[in-house]
């Protein structure tokens, strides 16, 4: 944070002080796919993540800095006309943030200055655009005594990334940054926006991310290409089935009315969004009885789904998860998109030295690439700092 405020009066200047902020990244424990078929994900907030220096100014203009991405210098644009602009690159976020509270009628009536600095890593898949969207919305809650309700904020970010932005995410990553709560998890169902805190008592087990350091080059056109297979099946099913997602079938009707699918492929890609979702309440009521074993089997079987009936795994993901089962994981599975990004696994504390250090050999035996390991704790959502000064 030192380093931050420093730089933000380097670039900014001014005499007023500025507030500090945080939002942290996510990572999913189970419930993959799930989101946009109307089921249950089970996302937590990280300790890692994107940390702000802002101050109001008397002026319409806004200025963003980031240190990480220095060569771009400083971004700037005015509150009038906020339009998405290319060459600002990962300033759109924040700006489409500005732009969606405004349209929704909140009274944003100055500039500002923002200085940004994230410790995600990039590329990981770990929310690092929802991380920036809910720091925002957060500078723009306490700045201006805004009054607004975190789930409405969450969605509103949502709406930032879909209509400013340009991406069609699900609410999952907003959500689970806005409404994250130490050492806790969050079961929500991505339909109704139901949502219960889970306690995460890992005992003598800790949670590992690793990251492929795959480039998830093919994740985008094989996400609109899933969505549309399950869309095939969720009409196919609505003939016999009362349904509006297929995280409304029970895997028992599913099995008994799956015949209506005769494409194999629809049929396996179907088969998954039912069996994850049911995996994934199943696996909170595992934590909740204390059962970390079970709930690393259900991880276990989340994994095999995504790689044998979504195939959305590959083999670096696959080689990474596989190496993890070996040395010992308690549970083990790809988290997010897939094609690449991470995993994520839950692994005896005494056992964490020799863990990374075999994963990883085994990894760059089978791949050719060098994994990154990171140790993680479950940490608090979006919210303002109180270490404001140097």
């Amino acid at each position: 944070m030192e380093d931050l405020l420093s730089v933000f009066y380097e670039k900014f200047n001014g005499e007023h002080e500025a507030q500090t902020f945080f939002a942290p990244g996510r990572v999913n424990l189970i419930g993959e796919h799930t989101d946009y078929n109307g089921g249950h994900v089970f996302p937590c907030a990280l300790s890692v993540g994107t940390y702000v220096a802002a101050r109001k100014r008397d002026d319409q203009k806004l200025r963003f800095y980031s240190m990480n991405f220095p060569d771009k210098g400083i971004v700037e644009s005015h509150l009038e006309g906020l339009v998405y602009e290319e060459d600002h690159d990962w300033a759109n976020y924040p700006k489409g943030v500005i732009d969606v509270f405004r349209k929704a009628g909140y009274d944003i009536d100055t500039g500002l200055d923002l200085a940004f600095y994230g410790n995600i890593p990039n590329g990981a898949g770990l929310s690092s655009s929802a991380s920036i969207e809910l720091v925002t919305g957060v500078v723009l809650e306490e700045l201006f005594d805004l009054s607004i309700d975190r789930v409405k904020m969450v969605q509103l970010a949502q709406q930032a990334e879909n209509e400013f932005v340009g991406v069609n995410c699900g609410i999952m990553d907003q959500f689970a940054i806005g409404m994250g709560k130490s050492d806790h998890a969050l079961l929500l169902n991505c339909d109704t926006l139901d949502y219960q805190y889970t306690p995460v008592q890992l005992k003598n087990h800790v949670l590992i991310i690793a990251n492929t350091n795959k480039r998830r080059g093919l994740a985008d056109s094989k996400y609109n290409e899933r969505r549309e297979e399950c869309e095939q099946a969720l009409k196919q099913l609505k003939q016999v089935a009362s349904i509006n997602s297929l995280g409304d079938l029970s895997v028992e009707d599913f099995e008994t009315h799956k015949s209506l699918i005769k494409d194999e492929t629809v049929l396996k890609r179907a088969k998954h969004a039912v069996y994850e979702n049911e995996r994934t309440i199943e696996a909170v009521h595992q934590l909740n009885a204390g059962d970390i074993e079970g709930f690393g089997k259900l991880m276990n079987a989340s994994h095999v789904s995504l790689r044998d009936d979504y195939e959305v795994t590959g083999k670096e993901l696959d080689a990474l998860v596989e190496a993890a089962w070996y040395e010992g994981a308690v549970g083990s599975r790809m988290t997010g998109a897939g094609f690449g990004g991470c995993t994520i696994s839950i692994v005896k504390r005494t056992h964490v030295d020799g863990f990374i250090e075999a994963v990883g050999r085994r990894y760059q035996e089978h791949t050719g690439l060098e994994a990154d390991f990171y140790v993680v704790e479950i940490g608090d959502g979006a919210k303002r700092l109180e270490e404001e000064k140097i």
